[in-house]
């Protein structure tokens, strides 16, 4: 058990606001790649001849809605997926008071899955598809079940439209309540912990830019452009580290 993270689960449990913001590392652990990576972008370009970012732009939503679905089935839907540790711990933490939010990049719904319930998703979730015409909610199992699709393209039962994921695509701009109330989270916090997220990708890795209290926590396999203003550094995968701290702290 490191001292650096008993440090954090201290922090944890004495700040008054501590809060999560995620990136894509923490759903890996899930088994569900992330497709920024070397090996996502490899794929993309292997099976597709384009980038990952392309893909899931609304330019190729809006122009060849068949082939960013066709890439959005099999590269950014893992069906089966369970929450991992790294999930379950952060639930732990916000049922016993000790987390005020848990802010992600990603698209999944775990945290919630595990329990989490003041999530804000900045790039939304593949588990409320709606309708483009007429607004009409659906179950992400509804668009993959090919009877309700024309060819790739899933088709709403009362008006006929498309049916799209509700993500936050490249060129399209983030939701404002989310936005709002991630902002607000973070500027409050006393605690930020930053997880699974190299914080490259913008605008989210932008919204750090809010924090100003005085406890910096990072936890990524790698190290980062935030690590020397970090306060605590773990290198470690994340499940591992965010399930021992859950036991430090007897949740």
């Amino acid at each position: 058990m490191s001292s650096t993270a008993e440090r954090l689960a201290e922090l944890i449990k004495t700040s008054r606001s501590a809060v999560f913001f995620g990136g894509a590392g923490v759903s890996t652990e899930s088994g569900i790649p992330d497709f920024r990576s070397e090996d996502g972008l490899f794929r993309a370009q292997s099976a597709y001849g384009r980038s990952p970012e392309e893909l899931v732009s609304s330019a190729v939503f809006l122009r060849e809605p068949e082939l960013f679905f066709r890439y959005y089935k099999e590269n950014l839907v893992a069906q089966g997926a369970k929450p991992n540790p790294a999930h379950l711990a952060l639930a732990k933490m916000e049922a016993a008071g000790m987390l005020g939010a848990v802010i992600t990049q990603n698209v999944d719904g775990l945290h919630q899955a595990a329990g989490s319930e003041n999530v804000f998703e900045l790039h939304g979730s593949n588990h409320r598809p709606y309708c483009v015409s007429c607004g009409q909610r659906y179950s992400l199992d509804y668009i993959l079940n090919p009877e309700n699709c024309r060819g790739a393209l899933p088709v709403c039962r009362e008006c006929g439209g498309t049916v799209r994921p509700d993500v936050v695509l490249y060129g399209e701009g983030l939701d404002d309540g989310t936005v709002r109330g991630a902002v607000a989270a973070i500027s409050a916090a006393e605690l930020l912990i930053v997880g699974g997220t190299s914080l490259s990708v913008y605008p989210a890795a932008g919204f750090l830019s809010y924090f100003s209290g005085p406890h910096l926590a990072l936890i990524n396999k790698t190290r980062g452009p935030l690590d020397d203003r970090a306060e605590l550094a773990l290198h470690e995968p994340i499940g591992e580290v965010l399930g021992q701290i859950a036991r430090i702290l007897g949740l």
